[in-house]
């Protein structure tokens, strides 16, 4: 005798009209429910940034003090972190800091101003022309390799012991990382974007100004912050050329006092003068290049 299986029944249509399957019940898991995904970099973003860029200073700082508090560093080979401040404020009160940084700023803006035409205006030369390649760049090449430092003696020959050698050996000391940053922006230039704005029709001027520059712009910016560090460097052997105002001129008096304490403090506003001065160059870079995506860090 067979047993005859049933059919099973078919599924039971929904208001539309449509068939729909039915879904037991029993057993059914849930689905899970889908949390967003954080980036590693976020985080560990707790800690605000500006902190932890300052702990390495804050760490020096503090070896600095517990080596002086434990006579490890005597006063007359470098001077506590406590005297340094208080020689600091003496210098403010009397005004001697505030003039002597007005002065060495003023040097330094001049400088920068004419080594950055300077620079530039040969690079552009250089970079945009075959013909001022040939005129141009084997003698920047063969210039920038002598120690602008050793021109000082010229420099004092030519120009006597004003303002004139000063400036002179600082817009020396720019123009080269100038010239070197620029030159390779717009010699590193995709030449299929060349070759683009040529197919869009753009002239010879339009094609500098829209495509060579644009992409020239971050090795430049490159350049100024490599220029802005050589600036400080030269202003400090510019300012021991008989100088009798700027910060070189307080080291020169302390030195010949034996005040290292406040040599300490020149030497102090000066890394603070250069971290100012590359601190708005970045600013400048992020406000000028926010087109170019690039790696923070992880």
């Amino acid at each position: 005798m067979s047993i005859s299986h049933a059919p099973p029944p078919p599924p039971s249509p929904d208001i539309s009209g449509e068939a729909t399957e039915e879904i037991p019940e029993t057993g059914a898991v849930p689905p899970p429910e889908l949390v967003p995904l954080v980036p590693a970099s976020a985080r560990r973003a707790r800690v605000p940034r500006w902190l932890r860029r300052t702990t390495g200073p804050l760490l020096l700082l503090v070896l600095w003090h517990l080596l002086s508090v434990t006579g490890v560093l005597s006063d007359d080979v470098l001077a506590s972190p406590g005297t340094i401040a208080r020689v600091a404020g003496d210098l403010v009160e009397d005004g001697s800091l505030p003039s002597a940084m007005g002065v060495s700023v003023q040097r330094v803006a001049v400088g920068l101003l004419l080594g950055t035409l300077v620079g530039t205006g040969l690079a552009l030369v250089s970079g945009l022309f075959r013909i001022g390649e040939d005129l141009v760049d084997a003698s920047v090449q063969m210039l920038r390799t002598v120690p602008f430092v050793g021109l000082i003696p010229l420099f004092i020959i030519w120009f006597g012991i004003g303002e004139t050698p000063k400036l002179a050996l600082i817009t020396l000391g720019v123009s080269f990382p100038l010239y070197l940053n620029v030159y390779a922006g717009i010699r590193g230039v995709d030449t299929q974007l060349i070759e683009a704005g040529e197919s869009l029709g753009l002239s010879r001027w339009g094609l500098v100004r829209h495509v060579v520059l644009p992409g020239a712009l971050p090795g430049a910016l490159t350049g100024l912050r490599y220029s802005l560090g050589i600036a400080w460097l030269a202003l400090v052997f510019a300012e021991q050329i008989n100088a009798d105002a700027g910060i070189g001129f307080l080291m020169v008096q302390a030195r010949d006092f034996l005040r290292t304490d406040v040599i300490v403090v020149c030497l102090i506003v000066y890394a603070f003068l250069g971290l100012l001065a590359d601190l708005a160059v970045r600013t400048l870079e992020r406000l000028l290049l926010q087109w170019r995506p690039t790696f923070t860090g992880r």
